[in-house]
């Protein structure tokens, strides 16, 4: 009983702090060590580096509007001599974040509803008798409905099913280069608004100027005019690491990402944006089948007989991807308060660890120990003698000093 009695009483004791000044320099080089790196990582990376003292945003409400310049010709046998202005080879004309810019293209000229072959590189196309070729199915991965009959130069090799579709099919050969050979000096003209709800904060890309010829004449340089929202298509594909005209001859994906990075607590004209080129589908060499990027458009109109033709294009070029992202930061009492509690409670780190160093790796630990944790109850302070204290406080200076 009495036992649970000495439990139960301990809940009601009273611990206090006893400070013990150990005398051994190398402890105490090792304590402030300690003390000047925390400092030293609660000023130079917590509030100066990573600006610590602000209360930051990440969400960012962009919006983008691009227009795209420049003129090119061609000359082909099947279109002959045309001009390419912007509403031709740019796909969507919207100007949108998203865009695609035309370089090359192969076309199929008038082509209208009828009866023809169907490409030989079509596996569900092929045949060897008109029973391959079921009428009125449709061909799998094909261009028709197959008519019923096999179309084949003799009896003993392997033809085509005759299809209901386009005719003409399609030209199957690939471009040797680039066939609007001017098109890297077309400029891609990028406009950015960005807003950061938390701090009521809205700004855009384009420098604030009273100058009406300054979007007619700049040109984007990182180093010479960072504020120029203009781009030539050249320069892009450059910074991206890539050769303009061997990425124009099959095409590609190109990325190109806007960053702001504003600190709320200068002026507005040190929040701007940075540019950063990549080249999206990197990871696919011009020598796979998968290389490059083409898809196919049509454009349609009637004879003088009123039939439907159209012309069948399978265009390649530039896809350019305009990602926005940034964050904010402007100063609030909460982060500074949190943050700087924090270090300070690391500082306690450098005692813990000189206290560890005295307590179990030193020679003179025990001694140590004991003086450290020392129990008093109410009636035990005032027996104690004067000349044992004296005697045992002499004893630990000289253990405790160097």
């Amino acid at each position: 009983m009495c036992a649970w009695k000495d439990r139960c009483f301990v809940l009601l004791d009273y611990k206090t702090e006893k400070y013990i000044i150990a005398e051994n320099k190398r402890v105490g080089i090792l304590y402030r060590l300690i003390q000047l790196s925390l400092m030293a990582y609660l000023i130079g990376w917590v509030f100066v580096t990573k600006k610590g003292y602000q209360e930051t945003e990440g969400t960012i409400q962009s919006s983008i509007i691009t227009k795209v310049k420049g003129v090119s010709v061609t000359n082909t046998t099947e279109s002959g001599l045309m001009v390419w202005a912007p509403e031709d080879y740019v796909i969507p004309p919207q100007g949108e974040d998203v865009l695609f810019i035309v370089t090359s293209f192969l076309e199929t000229p008038n082509q209208k509803l009828g009866y023809c072959a169907e490409s030989s590189k079509v596996l569900d196309g092929r045949c060897t008798r008109d029973a391959d070729c079921e009428k009125g199915k449709i061909v799998v991965a094909g261009n028709g409905v197959k008519s019923g009959r096999c179309l084949k130069k003799d009896e003993n090799s392997i033809g085509s099913c005759e299809i209901y579709s386009w005719c003409p099919g399609e030209s199957k050969f690939k471009p040797s280069g680039p066939m609007l050979t001017n098109a890297d000096n077309f400029t891609l003209y990028i406009k950015n608004f960005i807003q950061f709800p938390k701090f009521s904060f809205s700004k855009s890309n384009v420098l604030e100027t009273t100058d009406d010829s300054y979007l007619r004449k700049c040109r984007y340089d990182e180093e010479h005019n960072p504020y120029c929202p203009i781009f030539r298509l050249g320069d892009i594909i450059r910074r991206a690491g890539y050769s303009f005209q061997d990425m124009a001859t099959f095409g590609g994906s190109i990325g190109i990402a806007i960053q702001w990075e504003c600190d709320l607590d200068k002026a507005d004209s040190y929040c701007g944006p940075r540019y950063h080129f990549t080249r999206l589908d990197k990871g696919i060499s011009n020598k796979s089948i998968a290389a490059g990027f083409n898809f196919r458009h049509a454009r349609y109109f009637k004879n003088a007989d009123g039939e439907i033709h159209r012309s069948l294009y399978k265009v390649y070029g530039v896809r350019f991807h305009i990602m926005v992202y940034g964050k904010a930061g402007k100063f609030s009492i909460v982060p500074t308060a949190i943050n700087l509690g924090s270090g300070l409670a690391l500082m306690g780190a450098g005692t813990f660890v000189c206290d560890m160093i005295l307590l179990y790796i030193m020679k003179e630990r025990d001694s140590y120990r004991e003086r450290k944790f020392e129990g008093l109850s109410a009636n035990k302070g005032a027996s104690e003698s004067n000349g044992s204290e004296h005697k045992k406080d002499a004893m630990e200076e000289d253990i405790l000093t160097d």
